[in-house]
């Protein structure tokens, strides 16, 4: 199903989840492919039934994300982290349950899917994969959770302090044991390291992410690293033939691709 998804055949995919959905026994020998199909349904501009389909099946394994009290859920996250160091993070114990594990990736695949048209809800996302990742120990979307925490306190106005947990985000992301969602990381910590670093580094750092997420498969990621850098590129005053060349390898890896979110 992964090879499918990652080659964009959505009829093959389409067959191999309703096989393993007909003769799982259990609803979690099940999570794998729909975690698949969300995905799927997500890079195929649906993105409102993805993430209908990923909260519901969060719920019917017990995490709930929504909520109605961002301030107080801010607050909330504020005094959890208080009492953990850095180190402490950087040297939590892994994460273990397979059941929990496979959430997180559903946790995290809300994160992006819900910053494109429900921003309001993306900080509910961000403390469960946070509060999540300290109790059951960091898993390999927990940096991404971290990465987006840093980015919502930057856009509060707390570039420092935003800056300090996107640098956080990036040094677990050498710790987790993989490297799955770095495409994802890298990309929302440059939007942070962006207002504080020379704009010129961003280039490279898009261009660290586009290759971590092609060697992880996620086509989406890379995609995202790719439109980020050549805008980059123009605002750093990059050479704009040099840009358009970038513009127009970007548009065929998309067509290549089917990524019809992105065109």
């Amino acid at each position: 199903a992964k090879c499918a998804f990652t080659n964009s055949d959505h009829t093959s995919l389409k067959l191999l989840i309703a096989e393993v959905v007909a003769k799982a026994h259990f609803f979690e020998d099940k999570l794998d492919v729909l975690y698949f199909e969300t995905c799927a349904l997500a890079y195929s501009s649906r993105l409102a039934e993805s993430i209908e389909k990923g909260l519901d099946i969060l719920s019917k394994l017990g995490i709930e994300v929504q909520g109605t009290n961002v301030e107080a859920r801010v607050q909330e996250m504020k005094d959890l982290l208080s009492s953990h160091t850095d180190d402490e993070i950087l040297n939590s114990k892994p994460m273990t349950d397979p059941t929990m594990i496979i959430a997180m990736k559903f946790l995290g695949k809300l994160e992006t899917g819900m910053t494109q048209i429900m921003p309001k809800s993306v900080p509910y996302v961000t403390f469960k994969i946070i509060e999540l990742s300290l109790t059951h120990g960091m898993s390999p979307v927990s940096p991404l959770g971290f990465a987006y925490y840093g980015s919502y306190l930057a856009k509060q106005g707390n570039i420092n302090e935003g800056y300090h947990y996107v640098k956080l985000a990036l040094s677990l992301l050498d710790r987790v044991g993989s490297r799955e969602n770095a495409g994802g990381v890298i990309f929302v910590c440059t939007q942070v390291k962006s207002y504080v670093e020379p704009l010129q580094a961003a280039l490279e750092y898009h261009h660290e992410g586009y290759a971590a997420a092609m060697a992880s498969g996620d086509i989406s990621q890379a995609v995202i690293n790719l439109l980020a850098l050549n805008a980059s590129s123009f605002f750093a005053g990059a050479n704009l033939q040099r840009i358009q060349e970038q513009c127009d390898n970007t548009i065929q890896l998309c067509e290549e691709r089917k990524m019809v979110i992105f065109m």
